[in-house]
This record gives structure tokens, sequence and C-alpha cells, in this order.
């Protein structure tokens, strides 16, 4: 097959840009705001939470908060807090922990990872309530996570501090549980019944609630007192959305992603930023006809979730995933549909060529196609001639380059570092 591809140009998109300029003070007045004095006494033990996301400065942050508890005279220390995830075995979730720089040497505290848990009762809908059993034995948690538009569910609540009181917290067996759960009742409903349970019957200190900026940065850290919650994730969810980084344009025929992953979003991609989610939420997200997946990135050791979304990938991709790993997950989420294999070929050309052959008429050369790094990374992007003229008249994008064409080797791969390597004139995303 040799399909004539259109020529490419580079842009840079000019996105809102808060940032914590300090974050270790900011994690110490915002802890401050929990009441520490009066709620924790010396020699108490507190349990941290981390997650396995890629949340920007989490090692930073984790560690700020172990020693902010340390000053106040307690005995922090660390808890794996992500359902299923790192192959749902305690010695695979430090390992997660570990690629993030969450460690015991870096943080300065011990890191005690199990995949066992007490119930805590009988949830109103008809199901065990669990928590993690170390947690539990600690004398106060803090929450820590990054608020965020669930990839897959809508609401006024979706990924935070309450959705950590329930699949972070609940591990492996509980995450699987409140899963099955969402199938007859609504993600709001459960992540407030559990919660709620949650709230009410374990010693949580607070929470440190996380928003990112379009650069994958920290824009906003806020402690949250724990009877306030859903109210005031509700107010940093409206943030959140306002500053996610999106697409430059909303009609796409083939988006071309580097590489997904757990680190970058519970689906691999962030459904927000490119569209396929599976919940309506009243967002006009982007349409996109086809979409391939070049790689999966290495902090997510294998876990492709999420890849059944993708229309096309690449045999790279496809050898990269750790199909047991991935399956625990998506089994877990009851939601086998994104464990599915696309369809795969050898190259990055053959993959793009026969993309391009699934989205109706449009000859390949007039075709609209994006090429991201990953959907966190999308300062600078890559776009072909097709949307040249509209991005031209547009005040909040920069074109960097003159258009080239794509910079295929012999055997007919891009560039392995893609949309942000040397190839890409302009700064770097």
């Amino acid at each position: 097959m040799s399909t004539s591809l259109p020529p490419f140009f580079r842009v840079r998109q000019h996105f809102e840009r808060p940032q914590v300029e300090n974050v270790p003070t900011t994690v110490d007045e915002q802890l401050q705001l929990l009441q520490l004095p009066e709620k924790v006494r010396p020699g108490e033990t507190v349990a941290i939470t981390a997650g396995s996301r890629g949340i920007a400065n989490i090692h930073t942050i984790t560690r700020a908060a172990v020693t902010t508890l340390r000053q106040q005279g307690a005995k922090p220390f660390i808890i794996p807090a992500m359902g299923s995830h790192g192959g749902g075995t305690a010695e695979g979730q430090r390992e997660v922990l570990a690629s993030y720089g969450i460690t015991e040497e870096y943080c300065g505290c011990e890191i005690r990872a199990s995949m066992d848990t007490v119930v805590l009762c009988r949830a109103k809908e008809g199901f065990d309530v669990h928590f993690d059993r170390i947690a539990s034995e600690a004398d106060h948690v803090l929450v820590c996570n990054r608020i965020k538009p669930h990839s897959r569910y809508a609401g006024d609540v979706e990924s935070g501090l309450m959705k950590m009181l329930l699949i972070g917290l609940g591990k492996h067996q509980g995450a699987k549980i409140y899963h099955q759960a969402m199938a007859d009742h609504s993600f709001g409903q459960i992540i407030r019944s559990i919660s709620g349970e949650v709230l009410a019957k374990c010693n949580i200190l607070g929470g440190l609630a996380i928003i990112e900026n379009a650069f994958d940065e920290t824009a906003f850290l806020a402690g949250v007192l724990p009877t306030n919650f859903e109210q005031r994730e509700k107010e940093l969810l409206l943030m959140a959305r306002r500053l996610l980084p999106r697409l430059p344009f909303q009609d796409v025929d083939v988006l071309v992603i580097d590489q997904i992953g757990k680190d970058i979003s519970g689906t691999g991609f962030d459904t927000n930023v490119v569209g396929r989610k599976d919940e309506d939420d009243g967002v006009d997200h982007p349409r996109v006809r086809r979409m391939i997946v070049r790689s999966i990135s290495e902090a997510s050791h294998g876990n492709a979730c999420g890849i059944g979304l993708v229309d096309f990938a690449t045999r790279r991709a496809i050898d990269a995933v750790d199909w047991k790993a991935t399956w625990i997950n998506c089994l877990t989420g009851n939601h086998v549909e994104v464990a599915k294999q696309p369809v795969y070929f050898d190259t990055d050309r053959e993959t793009l060529e026969t993309a391009l052959t699934q989205i109706g008429f449009t000859p390949p050369a007039d075709a609209k196609i994006v090429w991201i790094k990953n959907t966190k990374k999308l300062t600078c992007v890559e776009c072909s001639a097709a949307f040249l003229d509209q991005a031209q008249g547009r005040d909040d994008l920069e074109i960097l380059s003159d258009l080239r064409p794509l910079p295929f080797d012999s055997p007919g791969n891009l560039p392995l570092d893609g949309v942000l390597g040397s190839w890409a004139s302009g700064a770097p995303a």
C-alpha cells in the first residue's frame, strides 16, 4: 500500500496557566486548614494515600505531607490506594509508586502495602463496604488525590477525594464490587453511598486535593475537611474542567496518539479531551472518526486499559501490552470493552494509511489528521495541511513551522519521541 499522505505543520496552543510556585510550602499551608493541632496527637499514626495516576509533582506533594505531619508529632506512613492497579498485588503497587518517585528513601517514611481489606458494613444497596486493612488500623487517614473529570462517568463529583475513598482504599476486592454496583446504580449514587459510610466509620483526617493545568503542572492545592468533601469537590471539579487541555480542532478524521497509559488516564487517554466517553456529560467533545495508538507508556507497566476504545494500533503498542494486568484492571472496573485488541499493523505508515481508508470519501491528501504525544501534553501538536487555513485565523494558536512531510524512516516508522522529538520545530510542549 502506498498512499499520498498530507504534509504537516506544528502549532502551539495557548492555554490558561495558573501554577503553584512553591509546592511544599503550599502543601503545609493547606494541611494546616485541617485543624491538625486539635485532631492529631503526638505519636499517632497517619496513613497517607498515594494513587496510580501520573500526577505532576506527586512525589514532592507526598513528601511535603509527610514532613508537615511529622512536624505535628505524628507518625506518618504511605499506603498505595489504587484498587487493582499494579497487577492487583502489593508488590506491584509498590513498584507503581516507585515509578513516580514515591519511595521510602525519598519521602522519609514507611510504605505499607497490602491488598487485605476489612468490611466496614453492608451498604444500603446490598453489598459489603471494603476498606484497606492497614489504613483501618491507623489513627488517621489523609486522602490525597487529583480532582478531574472522570474518563468514563459523568456527574457533579467525578474523580477525586471521594472516589479515592471507594476505589483506591477499597483495594482490588472493593473496587471490583463497587464497579459491579455501578452497573445497577448510578456512579453518583454509589460514590455518595460508600464515601458516606467510610467518612462515618473511619478516621479520615481530611483531604489534599490537587488540580493540574493544561501544561501538566500543579495549578492548585486545597486542604479539605472531611465534612466538606462533597461540596468542595463540586467546586474544584469546575475549575479542573476549565483547565483541561484540548485538541486544537473539533472535527478530526484521524487522531494519532504516541502513547496511552494508566499514568495518563484511567482509560489510557483522557476521553474528556478527545471524546469516546461512555456517559454524556453535556460537554461538546471532539468528533474523531478514527484513532491510532503507537505505544504504551513505560510508567503504565504494560497496563493498556483503554486500548479497546481505539480503532488501530501499531505492533509496537500491542507487543508492549501486559494482557493479564490489563484484563485484571478492566474486569475489576466492569469495563471489559476497553481491553479489546484493536486492528494493528507492523509500521506507523501502514497503520496510518489503513486508517485513512476508513474515513469515507475524503482523499488521504485532504484528510484532517492531528498527531499528539498523549492527552496530557497538548501544548504543541502536529496538524495536517487541511487545518492550515483554520489555524491561521485563530488567536489561540501559534503556527511554529512550515508544512513538511512526515519523517518516516525506511521501514515506515515515525520517531519514537514523536511530537516532542528533534524533528518537530519550535519549543517543546
